[in-house]
């Protein structure tokens, strides 16, 4: 790879996420499957806006999991019913949006069937929301893992990051609650796809020509 951009693996990615990948003209985009899993990242988990803010919602794994096994390893822990928590958290959050509705289908059977590998539920999700986005799902993984790339090579593994500042300005639509908390960005893309439907590809081709 000689130049382009890496990603982590994210869960319901957060819509930066999005935009680096629609930004991306000038190379490969590669997925990091080869990192040790970092705490309290988009890995495992996501961001959605309720009637009281921004409700976290993560993924448990199996212990021993967080520290010492690479993301590709990485397994799901069902010890409690995550799935139907998850779940009814969007329902409750994204009932009353625009196209919910309209999505649901696609998304419910994720909250039902058990994936053993976290890659494989995100990658098998965002599959379904490229295919909601109209967009071609084009990328790749790594093959092994890199503490650093060279300067053509754009590192968003620890940039696109929940107690980071978005490396992109994401241009301001419509939220369910935003009356109650005001404009909240970088949410979840479900957050954007509930909300707005099949503009979001727009959103986020609009939004990439306000990277800082």
């Amino acid at each position: 790879m000689e130049s382009g951009i890496i990603l982590p693996t994210c869960y319901l990615p957060p819509i930066s996420w999005f935009i680096a990948i629609v930004g991306n003209k000038q190379g490969e985009t590669l997925i990091e499957k080869f990192e040790h899993l970092p705490k309290q990242t988009y890995r495992n988990r996501t961001y959605i806006y309720s009637p009281n803010g921004i409700l976290t919602m993560s993924i448990p794994v199996i212990k021993g999991s967080k520290n010492h096994t690479q993301v590709k390893d990485v397994r799901i822990s069902y010890e409690y019913n995550w799935q139907k928590i998850h779940w009814k958290s969007l329902e409750s959050c994204y009932r009353s949006s625009a196209f919910f509705e309209f999505y649901e289908d696609d998304f419910r059977p994720f909250y039902e069937q058990k994936f053993e590998y976290l890659i494989d539920l995100n990658e098998s999700m965002n599959a379904i929301i490229f295919k909601s986005l109209k967009l071609e799902k084009n990328y790749g993984f790594t093959s092994e893992y890199f503490s650093e790339y060279s300067n053509e090579i754009i590192d968003y593994r620890d940039t696109i990051h929940p107690k980071k500042e978005s490396p992109f300005l994401t241009e301001s639509y419509y939220q369910v609650f935003e009356n109650k908390h005001g404009f909240i960005p970088n949410l979840s893309i479900v957050d954007l796809l509930f909300n707005q439907g099949n503009r979001t590809a727009e959103i986020l081709r609009r939004s990439v020509q306000l990277t800082k």
